[in-house]
């Protein structure tokens, strides 16, 4: 077993740890240069002054010592790198966190300023600064206090680029569809002719920022900044000459809406793009007083000014035409303006210069991507849960090339447009219009039926919940100082955000009391009875509700200073507590949309991994409950959640004011809430199934029973952790809800396991060795998950079955594998939490973080090594470990351990070990077409369409020969694939006709190829 406690030397050097022998050595004699260059680059490059210089240096030495054990662990191992991208974190946190209002003439440098002293892009910096982050933790604290991270706001910057990058695409797109790239009737010069189509398309970015900047405040959201994008692209329609566009506005099928004046030219876009007239209308008047104000145009008043070649067959009604916006030296001069009106608002307080992101070869955007799924965005995969960078994504040889995708046979692309691809922003636009139109036109109080619900309870809540929503929503919604920074016009962006403010609190309250109302429906059913007291008067519940609602208003809109978890910290509950209304909300809310079931789904996985496990966590207050053996453990570490706060003290903290909040109807003098659900520290834990993972991998005494009722009132998921559970047979409510959470544990641990292993290529025996490991370790080692990602748990205990079963494995292939994970994050393999004991063998005490091999050594193997026995060669994994005694104790009837569970087919699933072939299941709904009754026998092959049904065999043999040839494919494989409609039409058409000559199950295949990992 000596094999198994010590990884092999190759794991050691694999990256995960510290450098060679004489790495330190060397780091230590060259300290003084070191710092030599770090004040160079201070003094010399960036022109700090004496004060914010000082302050470098100060937090430069401070984590010096951490430079020198951080070799392999920052940029790639690069003693060079690793200090650039050192420097470039130090300098950033001086900067961020010692400003306090300062000016860059006080000082101060930007971030762009930083990275390009260092020589470094975003998409890196952003990839390396969380890990310094976690490394010089303490520092910071010591320096700046304890709330260091919030005033770094490092997430709303790296999101507020997100989302730059993916508008700078999408306009470029737009902008492409709608305008030839240069003008092939000019007599100029083909070089000139560029320069001003280029110059048209940088007028617009810029005018787009420039507006972003003077009208948008604090909520910088997604969705309002389309909004202003698509009044840009109007303005760009009228002006723009008519011999550039790319389009025939008569001809042009896209533009559909038309009056009897001509095309109806905002309602048009908005089909286009899913904006609103009326929030298109608004962002337009905007655009156009900004032209006014700062451009210093005079609107066209008369119908003969009004450019009648831009203006054929367009309705001017919510138009406006300025007088030489776009005409030739007036466009150099606008140009020259806005220019000068956007460097003196980011010469001011700016920390990047957006300008950037329209220029594909600025060396600042990088070739990489941003993943790890740290900043959930819309899309049709996960491909688009990261940011990737506009110079990887527009790889166009031209300023403005027109674009590849839409091209139709005639060279118009924009009649096209009903083709083009799904995107982030497109997504983010099609959910939002879901919240406009289903949840928007909602009574902003309770309906008829959930009044009477509220009457039937032993008291009458509806004044309590009514206020209680206020406050809550009035906390959530509120302002901050960050974003103004970079704001000229601040009472104009104070008065959005008040707008922005109410109007989401609005949704937000809609859409609370519409998902009440299901639940209260679905819960008297279940009880037989109208009379909820126990679920409407319990305040837990109320705030998870009301969070969940917000956290989907703000999904929505994808806004940079409100992103999960910040709903938790306003209203005062955890994540654990959130848990228990989410399946609620996707089961209750038939209309809500694809994407934010997605996003549910992501805050649930983000819960099971690592969230619920975080001290702090209201699961402890379970789990010491249903795991009193436990309880040591738990208090040593100080886990245990501190009590909810009271709506008095959210309303002091967030300084509502009670008279502003909605609806004024039923607002009354706060109540102090039960005592026993404030004061009580141990918070309510019991789950509902769902629908992420079933109880099926743990068995205890009441599960047959529970299976076979109906599901559990809601209401009991929010009783006190001791209360007996009437429907689980004598378990206590805390009992049953740790049973349920496990299970989830144990289903989001078996589908991790099984992706990893079948990248791994590791065979099914070893697969279930894993998976019984982890099990045993939740059930009996729960220790190791406190505080820890279950991700660090699954890749020791690969390696660990790998030693144990004699496997040739290094922990460096799984981590390189792991590394290919839609979900993988490089804090996970290089810090590991750890508190060590009082009588450590190493000397060291307390907490610390450590990474994956100094872990694995250090505390998994020696807490692990019995059970890693038990799951070796010669052991079944079906064995029962009920009369093993165990080191923590687990409840009462502990789990029998199961074989790896059935799983649902993953979509996409890879089919192949040695090629990146992924299938994608066909959706049930073509499925039911095609194999009608009558039609059950016939099947279709993927191939057929290109020999028009006849002889398949040919285009599987072309298939196989493509994927066996050897060759890597860059892209994705291009089939024509027959449509599903007409395979329908020709089975139910010809009943007589034989099958396919090789039967194969109807699916749906993209193939598509997996990015190399760099």
């Amino acid at each position: 077993m000596e094999g198994v406690a010590k990884p092999s030397t190759s794991a050691g050097s694999t990256g995960v740890t510290g450098g060679g022998s004489g790495g330190a050595g060397r780091a230590a004699s060259a300290a003084a240069s070191v710092e030599d260059r770090f004040a160079d680059l201070c003094k010399s490059k960036l022109g700090l002054d004496e004060s914010t210089t000082r302050q470098a240096m100060q937090l430069f030495k401070e984590t010096k010592n951490i430079l020198k054990s951080s070799v392999s662990s920052l940029a790639g191992g690069s003693p060079e790198e690793m200090e650039r991208f050192w420097s470039a974190c130090v300098l950033y946190c001086v900067s961020r966190l010692s400003k306090a209002g300062k000016s860059k003439e006080d000082g101060v440098v930007s971030l762009c300023q930083i990275l390009r002293a260092s020589k470094l892009n975003i998409v890196d910096f952003f990839k390396e600064m969380p890990q310094f982050c976690i490394k010089v933790a303490h520092v910071l604290t010591g320096l700046y206090g304890s709330d260091w991270e919030k005033r770094l706001e490092l997430k709303e910057l790296q999101a507020n680029i997100v989302h730059l990058s993916l508008l700078s695409r999408y306009y470029k797109r737009a902008y492409q569809e709608l305008f030839l790239p240069n003008d092939a009737k000019s007599s100029d010069s083909s070089s000139e002719s560029n320069q001003e189509a280029s110059d048209y398309y940088r007028f617009g970015w810029l005018l787009f920022l420039v507006l972003r900047i003077q009208t948008l405040g604090r909520f910088k959201d997604l969705v309002t900044s389309t909004n202003g994008l698509v009044s840009v692209l109007a303005v760009l329609i009228i002006h723009i000459p008519v011999r550039l566009r790319n389009f025939n506005i008569k001809d042009s099928s896209y533009f559909g809406k038309k009056s009897d004046r001509g095309v109806n030219l905002i309602a048009s876009l908005c089909e286009k793009y899913h904006t609103s007239e009326d929030e298109l209308s608004k962002a337009l008047e905007k655009t156009n007083s900004l032209i006014v104000d700062i451009l210093k145009k005079k609107p066209r008043s008369a119908p003969s000014e009004c450019g009648q070649d831009n203006l054929s067959f367009i309705d001017p009604e919510g138009l406006t035409v300025f007088k030489d916006l776009l005409d030739g030296n007036s466009l150099k001069s606008n140009l020259l303006i806005l220019e000068k009106e956007y460097e003196n608002a980011i010469n001011t307080k700016g920390e990047l210069d957006e300008r950037m992101f329209a220029n594909d070869e600025d060396s600042l955007l990088g070739s990489g991507s941003l993943s790890g799924g740290a900043i959930n965005l819309p899309g049709t995969k996960r491909k688009y849960d990261v940011m990737a960078s506009p110079a990887k994504s527009i790889t166009s040889p031209t300023p403005m090339s027109p674009p590849r995708f839409c091209l139709s046979p005639k060279g118009n692309s924009f009649c096209n447009s009903k083709m083009a691809p799904i995107t982030p922003v497109s997504t983010a636009m099609t959910t939002a219009k879901w919240l406009r139109s289903t949840i928007s036109p909602l009574p902003s109080r309770p309906s008829g039926e959930l009044l009477r619900f509220f009457s039937a309870c032993d008291k009458d809540p509806t004044d309590d919940i009514t206020h209680r929503a206020g406050i809550i929503l009035g906390a959530i919604f509120t302002s901050s100082p960050f974003g103004e920074r970079i704001c000229t016009n601040t009472r104009s962006a104070n008065r959005m955000d008040a707008i922005w403010t109410e109007q989401r609190k609005m949704e937000a309250l809609k859409l609370y009391y519409r998902v009440l109302e299901s639940m209260c429906r679905a819960e008297s059913q279940i009880l037989s009875g109208n009379n909820l007291t126990s679920l409407l008067s319990n305040e837990r519940f109320h705030r998870c509700m009301i969070a969940c609602s917000a956290e989907l208003v703000l999904a929505t809109h994808k806004t940079v200073t409100m992103m999960f978890p910040a709903v938790l910290e306003k209203t005062g509950i955890t994540a654990f507590d959130l848990s228990k209304v989410i399946e609620g909300f996707v089961r209750h809310e038939d209309t809500l949309p694809r994407e934010l079931k997605r996003h549910l789904n992501s805050l649930e996985e983000r819960l099971l991994e690592s969230m619920a496990w975080e001290k702090g966590s209201s699961m402890y207050n379970s789990l010491i409950v249903a795991m009193p053996t436990l309880s040591a453990e738990i208090n040593r570490l100080g886990l245990l959640a501190e009590p909810m706060p009271s709506l008095d003290a959210i309303a002091a903290h967030h300084n509502i004011s009670l008279g502003g909040l909605p609806p004024l109807p039923f607002q009354k003098q706060e109540r102090s809430p039960d005592k026993d659900e404030i004061r009580s520290p141990k918070r309510a834990c019991t789950e509902r199934r769902n629908v992420l993972v079933d109880s099926n991998s743990f068995r205890s005494p009441v599960k047959d029973i529970i299976k076979s009722k109906l599901p559990p009132p809601l209401q009991s998921a929010f009783a006190s952790p001791t209360r007996p559970n009437p429907a689980a047979g004598g378990e206590t409510c805390a009992e049953t809800g740790i049973g349920v959470f496990f299970s989830k544990i144990a289903k989001l641990a078996a589908i991790r396991i099984r992706s990893l292993c079948e990248r791994l290529q590791l065979s099914q025996q070893v697969l279930e060795r894993v998976y019984s490991l982890v099990q045993q370790i939740l059930s009996q080692q729960t220790s190791l998950f406190f505080n820890r990602h279950i991700d660090q748990i699954i890749l020791c205990s690969i390696y660990g079955v790998a030693k144990i079963s004699q496997l040739e494995l290094s922990f460096k292939e799984i981590i390189f594998g792991y590394r290919k994970q839609p979900q993988c994050k490089p804090q996970v393999f290089r810090s590991v939490y750890v508190n060590w004991p009082l009588r450590s063998h190493n000397g060291k005490t307390g907490e610390d973080h450590v990474d994956i091999i100094t872990f694995y050594n250090e505390v998994f193997i020696p807490a692990v090594k019995p059970l890693l026995v038990e799951v070796g060669p010669g052991a079944s994994p079906n064995k029962n470990e009920e009369e093993k005694g165990s080191t923590n104790g687990s409840f009462p009837e502990s789990p029998r351990l199961s074989r790896f569970p059935n799983l649902p087919d993953m979509s996409p699933k890879k089919v192949s070990a040695t090629h990146n072939v992924y299938v994608s299941p066909l959706r049930s709904s073509k499925m039911d077409t095609l194999l009608s009754p009558s039609s059950k026998s016939y099947y279709a092959c993927v191939g057929e369409s290109t020999y028009a049904f006849q002889s398949p065999s040919k285009d599987l043999k072309a298939i196989n020969n493509r994927l066996n040839s050897g060759k890597k494919v860059n892209g994705r494989l291009n089939f024509d694939v027959v449509s599903d409609l007409v395979v329908a039409s020709s089975l139910s058409g010809d009943q007589n006709a034989k099958p396919a000559t090789m039967e194969v199950v109807p699916v749906k295949t993209p193939v598509k190829c997996e990015p190399s990992d760099s």
